[in-house]
C-alpha cells in the first residue's frame, strides 16, 4: 500500500519499532542510518527516549523506532513462553513516538519535516493509541487540527486489553478514561468479585479516531454483528457512518506465476502448460502418484481454530472416498499436527501433510494445485485466496468477511466464450466465477462444494479453463486497493475532526 500511494504522488512515512531479535531479519534494518534525533516520550511514570533510524524505500520512508525494549530473542510479540509481560508498554511507546516523528523529523534534502497536515493510518491496536493521543493531547493546543486519522482492523479478536489500573500509564489525560474504558460480561469475568473493568486500546482507537476502516467489506459489516464484534459491535454500529471497508492487494511481482523461482515452470494465463508441470512437480516431491486427471486440492494456512483445518479433519474420510489428493501445509495446535501426520500414514496415495512453514513450499503449493481450501471461521481479509486466483488456482472457502468479497462463487450459466475471449460483462452475469463458496460451517457443505468443483474439473474442461482466465484477469494489485484508500483520505479531510 505504501508505495501504491507514492505511485500516486503521496508523500507515504511508515513508522514501525526497531525491532532486533537475533535472527536473520535483524538484517532488514543494515539500510537505515541513525537520524540522531531523540525524543522524550511521558508515559508509565516517566520520560523515555527513543531515536529515530531512517530508510528510504521505492520511494516511502520508512522510520523504525529505536529503543532497547524492541530488542530481545524471540518473536515480535512474545517468545515460547508467551506474550512479553510489557507490550503495554512497548506499544505505547510507539505510538507515541509516532505522533512525534511528524513534527521533529527533518528529512533533509528530503522534502522537509512532514508537519501536522498529516493523515495517520493505524493499524489495529498496537498503534491504537495514535487517534487517542491526536484528539486527546496534541489537538488541544492546536497541533493536528488539520492532520486525521483512521484506524484500521485487521482482527478485531486482539485488542489490547490491560486492566484498568494501567491506565495511566499511557500518557492519555484523565478526563479520557472513558473512551478506553471496556467492561466484560458477567461470564467473562475470573471471579465474582471482578468488576471486568479493563482499558482497551482499540475500543479507543475506534472512539477517536476520524474514520474506521477494515480488509473488506464483508468484514466491516461482520465487526457490527454480536457474532463479529467480539464486544465492540456496538460502538462500531454507532460509527457505521464513518465505516468502510477495502480488501487487501497483493504483491504482482512475488507473486507471479510467470516468473516465480520456486516452481517448476512457468505460465501465465494465455498458456497454462507451466501450471501442469508445476502440479506433476508437486505430486512427485510429495510422493503422491502423478496423476493429470485427479484434482489435486491445498490447504496452506495456521493450524488453529480460524483458520479451520478442523473441518478439514472432520471432512477428511468423506474427502478421502473421492478421487482427489490433498496436501496441506501448516503448523498450530499440536493436535491438528498430530492429525496431519496420522492421515498421512492413513491415506499414503492421497494425503500429504507439511508440519512447519515454508515460503517455497507455499508457491509450490499454490502453483500446483488445482483448487485451495480456505475453511476459515472468519476472515477479515485473506491473502491465500488471492494469490491462489493469480496463479490460476481455484479456492473453495467459507463465505465470509473477505473471502466472500474476493472469490466471485461459480456460476454454471456464464458464457465461457466471452470469459476465454475477454469480452464478458461480468456486471451483466456474464462471468462463470473464480471458486466455490460454502455458508454453513460443517463437513456437509464443505464437501457439497468439493464434490461441485470436483465435477467441474473432471466433466467440463472448458468451464475450468474460463473461470481459471477470469481468476488470473481480475486487477488484485495494491494499485487498485490504493485508489480506494485514496478516497478514504479525501473523505476524512472533507469531514471536521471526530473528536478533540
Amino acid at each position: 500500500l505504501p508505495q501504491a500511494l507514492v505511485a500516486r504522488g503521496h508523500r507515504v512515512m511508515v513508522i514501525a519499532p526497531r525491532y532486533l531479535n537475533q535472527t536473520k531479519n535483524d538484517k532488514l534494518y543494515e539500510g537505515a542510518f541513525d537520524t540522531c534525533v531523540k525524543s522524550k516520550l511521558g508515559c508509565f511514570g516517566a520520560a523515555h527516549e527513543v531515536g529515530y533510524f531512517h530508510q528510504v524505500r521505492n520511494g516511502v520512508d520508512y522510520v523504525f523506532v529505536d529503543h532497547p525494549s524492541y530488542q530481545r530473542p524471540g518473536g515480535l510479540y512474545g517468545d515460547s513462553f508467551g506474550v512479553y509481560g510489557d507490550n503495554q508498554f512497548r506499544f505505547t511507546l510507539l505510538a507515541h513516538a509516532a505522533c512525534e516523528a511528524p513534527l521533529v523529523l527533518p528529512f533533509t534534502d528530503m522534502g522537509g519535516r512532514y508537519g501536522d497536515d498529516v493523515v495517520f493510518v493505524a493499524n489495529d491496536w498496537h498503534a491504537g493509541l495514535v487517534p487517542t493521543l491526536v484528539a486527546s493531547k496534541y489537538r488541544k493546543h492546536g497541533v493536528y487540527n488539520n492532520a486525521r486519522t483512521i484506524c484500521a482492523i485487521h482482527n478485531i479478536l486482539h485488542q489490547g486489553v490491560e486492566p484498568a489500573t494501567t491506565f495511566p500509564n499511557l500518557g492519555v489525560p484523565d478526563e479520557w478514561y472513558g473512551t478506553m474504558e471496556y467492561q466484560y460480561p458477567e461470564h467473562m469475568r475470573a471471579h465474582e468479585l471482578d468488576k471486568g473493568l479493563v482499558v482497551n486500546i482499540l475500543k479507543g482507537a475506534i472512539a477517536t479516531s476520524d474514520r474506521v476502516l477494515t480488509v473488506s467489506e464483508g468484514y466491516a459489516y461482520e465487526i457490527t454483528t454480536p457474532e463479529g464484534g467480539k464486544g465492540m459491535e456496538d460502538l462500531l454500529l454507532s460509527r457505521k457512518h464513518n465505516l468502510d471497508g477495502i480488501a487487501n492487494g497483493i504483491d504482482m511481482d512475488e507473486w507471479n506465476p510467470e516468473a516465480d523461482p520456486d516452481c517448476a515452470a512457468p505460465y501465465s494465463v494465455v498458456d497454462l502448460g507451466g501450471k501442469l508441470e508445476c502440479k506433476r512437480a508437486l505430486q512427485k516431491e510429495l510422493g503422491l502418484p502423478v496423476r493429470d486427471d485427479v484434482p489435486l486440492m491445498g490447504f496452506i494456512g495456521r493450524l488453529d481454530w480460524q483458520k479451520g483445518p478442523d473441518l478439514l479433519q472432520a471432512a477428511l474420510h468423506d474427502m478421502m472416498r473421492e478421487d482427489v489428493q490433498v496436501v496441506m501445509l501448516g503448523s498450530g495446535l499440536p493436535e491438528l499436527e498430530d492429525f496431519m501426520r496420522w492421515a498421512e500414514q492413513t491415506y499414503k496415495d492421497k494425503f500429504r501433510g507439511w508440519v512447519g512453514f515454508s515460503v517455497p513450499m507455499a508457491h509450490r503449493i499454490t502453483a500446483g494445485c488445482d483448487i485451495l481450501l480456505m475453511p476459515s471461521r472468519f476472515e477479515p481479509c485473506g491473502l491465500n485466496q488471492l494469490y491462489a486466483m493469480r496463479y490460476g488456482t481455484l479456492p473453495i472457502a467459507h463465505a465470509t468477511g473477505g473471502l466472500k468479497d474476493t472469490i466471485t462463487a461459480h456460476n454454471s450459466f456464464g458464457d465461457v466464450e466471452k470469459v476465454l475471449s475477454g469480452t464478458a460483462d461480468l456486471q451483466a452475469g456474464e462471468g462463470v466465477g473464480t471458486g466455490w463458496l460454502f455458508n454453513d460451517m460443517n463437513s456437509d457443505a464443505l464437501m457439497w462444494a468439493i464434490r461441485s468443483a470436483c465435477d467441474v474439473y473432471r466433466n467440463n474442461p472448458k468451464m475450468w479453463r474460463a473461470m481459471q482466465t477470469q481468476a488470473m484477469t481480475q486487477d488484485l494489485s495494491w494499485d487498485a486497493a490504493g485508489l480506494k484508500w485514496e478516497q478514504i483520505f479525501e473523505w476524512a479531510k472533507i469531514d471536521k475532526p471526530w473528536c478533540q
